[in-house]
């Protein structure tokens, strides 16, 4: 049944809400669920037909989605977008549209200087997007939960791996015990078992999700400890097992994803947390 519209809604509060139903979701929802929260910059701007094509269903689709959610339609539902769009996201579309003209073209050979230019465009413009996008309360929980934890646990693999790698390293200079989950030799089984409970594991994957990193956050959680995940969307699996998600999505540019603002929200992660923990010796001097 359609939900009643709530007038007073944020874009914020709709993409938490489709984060919370997405499991009872059918699968062309699911589709468009994704696309609006990977693409939220673009559904105040797109049409219904181009929003359909790149969810791969038909515009009814779209309505059925927008009602589902208490809108009346699709152009209620893409009004809730417009609001600040061209202060927050004029740059992000620009760099976008550019490269895309860059890629259709596809006539003159792109020497190395341009390939750099348009992907450091597109780690800024990715940056940008988190600089908007980061929702302080979180943030802070994050750094809550890490200061109260008795060990830090970090887990990644593939890609997600050298920022776990580089969280390691960060994190060895304060005062907490810190483990990482390498799964060096598949190993990872006998390393989750000194997580207990008390313990906080920073959890970082993207889809498709590594299964690996999926299995040790599971176990990390059955014994007790705390999970920050650190991942693309609201519908990972590792959000219905973290007790807080940062949400980051990196720029893919020439079809490579960086690692820009993931490395930087795990800066700014550590950064926040070294901070935290100088506060007492230095209120006590």
């Amino acid at each position: 049944m359609p939900k009643p519209a709530n007038p007073k809604i944020s874009a914020e509060q709709f993409l938490k809400q489709i984060s919370s139903e997405y499991d009872g979701l059918s699968r062309q929802l699911k589709a468009i669920a994704r696309y609006v929260e990977r693409h939220r910059e673009h559904i105040g701007l797109d049409g219904i037909q181009h929003l359909a094509e790149q969810c791969e269903v038909q515009p009814s689709a779209v309505v059925r989605f927008a009602k589902h959610f208490g809108f009346s339609g699709f152009s209620e539902m893409q009004g809730l977008f417009r609001e600040g769009l061209t202060r927050q996201l004029v740059p992000n579309r620009n760099y976008k549209t550019r490269i895309r003209d860059v890629i259709k073209a596809g006539r003159e050979r792109l020497s190395s200087p341009t390939i750099a230019d348009e992907f450091l465009a597109g780690s800024l413009a990715g940056m940008q997007d988190l600089k908007n996008n980061l929702d302080g309360p979180t943030f802070k929980k994050a750094v809550d939960l890490l200061l109260k934890a008795d060990c830090v646990w970090i887990a990644a693999a593939r890609r997600a791996f050298p920022v776990a790698v580089y969280l390691n390293y960060a994190l060895q200079h304060t005062d907490k015990r810190v483990g990482l989950v390498s799964a060096l030799g598949s190993m990872q089984q006998g390393q989750i078992r000194s997580v207990r409970k008390g313990d906080v594991m920073i959890a970082i994957s993207f889809s498709p999700y590594a299964e690996e990193t999926l299995s040790v956050v599971a176990q990390a959680a059955e014994r007790g400890a705390k999970v920050i995940a650190i991942t693309d969307s609201r519908m990972s699996p590792m959000v219905k097992l973290a007790q807080t998600t940062l949400v980051v999505q990196d720029n893919s540019t020439f079809g490579f994803r960086s690692l820009t603002s993931t490395l930087g929200l795990a800066q700014s992660l550590f950064i926040a947390l070294a901070y935290a923990l100088e506060l007492p010796s230095h209120a006590t001097n």
